[in-house]
């Protein structure tokens, strides 16, 4: 090895420890959704944006706030509601009176998503076109309004939180917007074992404390170390399979997809799964990325990209069976290969 290469391994051990922390550091608050905050910590370090699916109660906005204070972030909140417009979002020019000398002028104010860690809340509550506001945002970390281009905070992640689509009052989400998203991370009610520890945890005088791990510097570098993590030709080939296997009427299309997937994901899904295997491999204080780090993230990186046709809904086939297929699939030519 190299001194280069022996520097690399130093900084990703070092980088795993701190991270070891804060995972116990959000533990403290957010009680049995280890895989959750395993997920949601991988978007971060991707530097990109998680959707969290799942019904109400469930930790999901304690943790996003966790999370903001444990990776030293300036965060910021909006909850989505169906008479939220974008300008409650991005901020909007005033009209002002001069202090000095008369006239007006205009003044831009800010909005909530001028931060580091936007937490939008119950996403799905808002209309199509208030949700769209986000778009720019998401993928070029800036906004225009008035004509004019604003950069946002470094760096900027949105953690959305998602409540089914079963649930009155809901608008799914345009499929641009989803596609924006890393990782969905599907939030689960917890084991009897972790909902007794929440009730002794949450009923109390008491409430627990998370210290932070991170600032926005150490993040932004925890990130670039992230794309500097190698990656083995097996693991690429793994998601390259994987991926162009999801697209119906592709000539690399799976036969089992014939009917049954009416669009598959884009090459954002493969960006998404080539930088969250690194970051999977952090986490676990892995040097580098196999191809079961690509099974694991499979259904995050893909469900939010793909959809079925109405005939596999009424057969009552699953998204999560689609995709388990597909990876059985992509691993067993791995295999082979």
């Amino acid at each position: 090895m190299t001194d280069a290469d022996d520097a690399l391994v130093e900084e990703i051990e070092t980088l795993g420890a701190t991270l070891a922390e804060a995972r116990r550091q959000v533990a403290r608050r957010v009680i049995g959704q280890e895989t959750v905050v395993e997920l949601t910590l991988n978007a971060l370090l991707c530097g990109g944006h998680g959707l969290l699916v799942g019904a109400p109660g469930l930790a999901k906005t304690r943790l996003v706030e966790t999370l903001g204070r444990v990776m030293g972030l300036d965060a910021g909140r909006v909850q989505f509601t169906p008479d939220l417009m974008p300008a409650d979002i991005l901020g909007a020019e005033v009209l002002e009176e001069a202090e000095h000398g008369g006239g007006r002028a205009f003044r831009f104010i800010e909005g909530p998503i001028f931060c580091q860690l936007l937490l939008a809340d119950e996403i799905n509550r808002a209309s199509p076109r208030t949700q769209s506001a986000l778009l720019q945002a998401m993928q070029e970390r800036i906004v225009s309004v008035a004509g004019a281009n604003r950069p946002l905070p470094a760096p900027f992640h949105v953690l959305a939180t998602q409540n089914p689509i079963e649930q009155e009052g809901t608008y799914p989400l345009p499929e641009a917007q989803l596609d924006r998203f890393l990782l969905q991370i599907d939030v689960d009610f917890p084991t009897l074992d972790a909902e007794r520890a929440i009730l002794l945890a949450t009923t109390g005088t008491e409430d627990a404390a998370a210290e932070p791990c991170f600032t926005a510097d150490s993040l932004i570098a925890a990130q670039r170390l992230v794309r500097r993590m190698p990656v083995g030709e097996s693991v690429m080939e793994a998601i390259l399979r994987l991926v162009r296997s999801a697209r119906p009427g592709e000539p690399d299309a799976s036969p089992t997809l014939a009917g049954a997937v009416a669009f598959g994901p884009g090459p954002r899904a493969a960006q998404a799964l080539m930088l969250a295997v690194r970051a999977r491999a952090l986490l676990s204080q892995r040097l580098a990325p196999s191809v079961s780090d690509v099974e694991a993230l499979a259904r995050p990186a893909l469900k939010h990209r793909m959809a079925l046709t109405f005939a596999a809904r009424a057969e009552g086939r699953t998204l999560e069976q689609v995709i388990d297929g597909l990876v059985t699939e992509a691993l067993s030519l791995e295999a082979v290969a």
